[in-house]
């Protein structure tokens, strides 16, 4: 009776394990050795008497198998393609959103700032300043140009590209979408007068020009892309020049007088009539500046010089602020102006709504 031979396919497996904290010590930049130190001081009742070479022997391995993932990770949408490396969907979200998570010291000091191979070069100052490695602040700069290049042109919703071309968490596509925002619209963020706002100041702010001042029609008659702002909404905000002509001028402001003497607060500003001529015409001004790229990069200076630090100086709170501001842009609705031309009431809604929004946002 001779031997019967039959053919089994066998498929051997085995999922890549990767140490969630060996991972962070590597993206922050400590090298093996640093890593093993804080992996046995942080494990010292599990690791026992493990020989330290054993320890760093083993951060190496992982190390070496992160050089690997790197390149994977450039390019997110390619995770879990093929064969080479075997993750759970657990591990490769962990790996993806650990990758481009980022420092907001680090951005915010990168905010604003041309993603150039030149300024590239400048990230020694930037990791002085912030206390993370040079080599952290290279990858969330490499991350950050990635990320702008490959949205730059794409059409849609610009937090679910982000989604769709890297895998991101929404909390963290937002996040991007806030540095590609400003960094498209070149927003000047540097002068010493903004300093002292922080990157959730401008996140804030970025968020709400995307979700209201940008073009919501698929087909944008000027095919703007997701990081501009709608042109049709700025050409309409031109015409809210007129309110700065004496007839609509007066009558705004007896409206705002009327509503803010209902509140007390005629009583605690000493000059309210110079300061609603001068908000007024701070607003306009900005609306109107936004049609012009070279001066909208200063809209965060604007909002601070023309704004904030006049409201500081007539030593308003921020819930008085917010008390004139909501006034200020209520109180036109009844003005000729706008009865005879509710679009633009429309388009006035749409600007204040954000702007008050971030004017509150930056005042300390």
């Amino acid at each position: 009776m001779g031997l019967q031979y039959t053919e089994v396919d066998v498929f051997i497996g085995c999922h890549t394990i990767i140490d969630e904290h060996i991972y962070t010590c590597w993206l922050d930049g400590f090298t093996a050795q640093e890593t093993a130190r804080l992996v046995k001081e942080k494990e010292s009742d599990v690791l026992g008497n493990i020989h330290d070479d054993l320890i760093t022997s083993d951060v190496l391995d992982q190390y070496r198998l992160f050089v690997l993932l790197e390149k994977i990770l450039q390019s997110p949408t390619m995770i879990g393609q093929g064969w080479t490396f075997q993750l759970s969907e657990k591990t490769r979200r962990l790996l993806v959103e650990k990758y481009y998570e980022f420092d907001d010291n680090v951005i915010r000091e990168i905010l604003g700032k041309k993603l150039s191979s030149r300024n590239r070069t400048e990230l020694k100052d930037v990791s002085d300043k912030t206390g993370a490695s040079l080599k952290s602040c290279r990858r969330q700069f490499d991350n950050v140009k990635r990320v702008y290049k490959t949205v730059e042109e794409l059409t849609g919703n610009l937090v679910s590209n982000i989604q769709n071309n890297f895998r991101l968490s929404q909390r963290l596509a937002k996040r991007y979408a806030t540095v590609v925002y400003i960094a498209n619209n070149r927003f000047e963020t540097n002068k010493r007068k903004i300093s002292y706002l922080k990157f959730a100041d401008f996140q804030h702010c970025a968020c709400l020009m995307i979700a209201y001042w940008s073009c919501k029609n698929p087909d944008c008659r000027y095919e703007e892309s997701p990081m501009d702002i709608d042109r049709e909404f700025l050409q309409d905000l031109r015409e809210l020049k007129v309110l700065l002509d004496k007839e609509y001028l007066d009558e705004h402001k007896a409206h705002f007088l009327k509503f803010i003497a209902g509140k007390g607060l005629n009583k605690l500003i000493v000059d309210i009539d110079s300061l609603f001529k001068n908000t007024s015409r701070a607003i306009v001004n900005i609306a109107f500046r936004l049609n012009q790229s070279k001066e909208m990069r200063d809209l965060f200076v604007d909002i601070v010089d023309r704004i904030i630090e006049p409201f500081k100086a007539a030593r308003l709170q921020k819930s008085d602020v917010e008390i004139v501001l909501k006034i200020y842009m209520e109180s036109p609705k009844k003005i000729d102006l706008f009865v005879k031309t509710p679009d633009l009431w429309t388009v006035w809604l749409r600007f204040m709504e954000t702007l008050n929004s971030c004017i509150l946002q930056m005042y300390r």
